[in-house]
């Protein structure tokens, strides 16, 4: 390997330059991997506007954390990966010691540990990652698809977290990369799925992916009016699931769901966020409120099972592929709200 990359660096708000760095090298229980594909996500979206995510990267950082791609050099005592391995590495990896650890809530550990740079050449496992949350990708998946573990593992985790029942209806607010795993995931759950969107290419994407019925709107008491509707008598549905990460898209699916149902907060908003919620309403109507966050490595393992036994339509979820240098130009076209899901960067 040449002893310097490419590789995008967050330097803040908006602000991603393709640099030249060293390429690391892979100490003791590491892993160095040669990117094959690294997907731009929503998360990375908010980051880029932002400039900063308060538990994943301050800037000036390495960018992007989703990625499969090739073991080029594994570090002493690592036993289970070697040089040609292909391989998904996760974003995160809990510490497996703490109290959360311990409740098998390992999403919430206290030492969560993040890793990013997947927007590069190569890119360094932690020891930790490669213990708890480096995976090996069946021969006949695409690196593009298995890179989808990641997200799938968050849309698992807060599908599993509504509970839902066979038939159950389960409306969706957002028609971003996570609000159509969710779709899709309902849908194979075998759910009555309502896709709520803004734009047309989203709610073709919602029809492909499984949604019984989409309502696209950009007015929310629209969108509530005519999503209530499909249910009957005007009730609500069983579920509602916020996967936009706005305050108004939180108050909104309270509006959606019936008396006795669930609403799942799944987006997450910026900090400080507040939001106002009928208290009335969803105490004399017995709603049930949660919120999911992240994954664990089991959820992991699952989400990578889903897209290698060919259930999950991982293809439609990749409707772009460019070069590193033009990672800038892919994340003005996201901001613009096509048509585009993700877009895979191949270094």
């Amino acid at each position: 390997m040449a002893s310097t990359m490419q590789a995008a660096v967050l330097h803040g708000r908006e602000d991603i330059r393709i640099e030249q760095v060293p390429v690391p090298t892979a100490a003791p229980g590491e892993l160095i991997v040669r990117v094959g594909a690294a997907l731009t996500c929503g998360t990375d979206l908010k980051v880029f506007r932002r400039g900063y995510h308060a538990r994943m990267i301050q800037p000036p950082a390495l960018f992007g954390h989703e990625l499969a791609g090739t073991v080029v050099e594994a570090g002493k005592g690592v036993r289970n990966f070697r040089t040609g391995d292909r391989v998904v590495a996760l974003n995160s990896a809990p510490c497996g010691q703490c109290y959360f650890c311990l409740r098998h809530q390992e999403n919430l550990c206290d030492d969560l540990l993040f890793n990013n740079g997947a927007y590069a050449e190569y890119i360094r496992i932690p020891a930790r990652i490669v213990a708890k949350n480096t995976l090996h990708i069946p021969d006949h998946v695409p690196l593009e698809h298995a890179a989808l573990t990641e997200p799938l593992a968050c849309a698992v985790h807060g599908f599993e977290d509504c509970h839902a029942r066979l038939g159950d209806s389960v409306a969706i607010i957002g028609g971003g990369p996570l609000g159509l795993m969710m779709v899709h995931m309902a849908a194979l759950a075998g759910s009555e799925v309502i896709s709520l969107v803004r734009y047309a290419g989203q709610a073709e994407a919602a029809k492909q992916l499984g949604a019984a019925h989409v309502v696209e709107s950009r007015s929310i008491p629209e969108a509530i009016e005519k999503t209530r509707a499909l249910t009957p008598g005007n009730r609500g549905v069983d579920i509602a699931i916020e996967a936009v990460g706005a305050p108004e898209a939180w108050e909104q699916a309270l509006e959606l769901v019936r008396k006795g149902g669930t609403v799942n907060f799944f987006g997450g908003p910026a900090a400080d966020t507040k939001v106002a919620l009928d208290t009335n309403r969803i105490h004399y109507n017995d709603i049930t409120l949660r919120a999911t966050f992240h994954h664990t490595p089991a959820i992991c393992r699952r989400a990578l099972e889903l897209i290698a036994g060919g259930q999950f339509q991982a293809g439609v979820f990749i409707t772009g592929h460019a070069h590193l240098y033009e990672l800038n130009r892919v994340f003005e076209k996201l901001m613009s709200r096509n048509s585009e899901i993700k877009t895979a960067i191949v270094p």
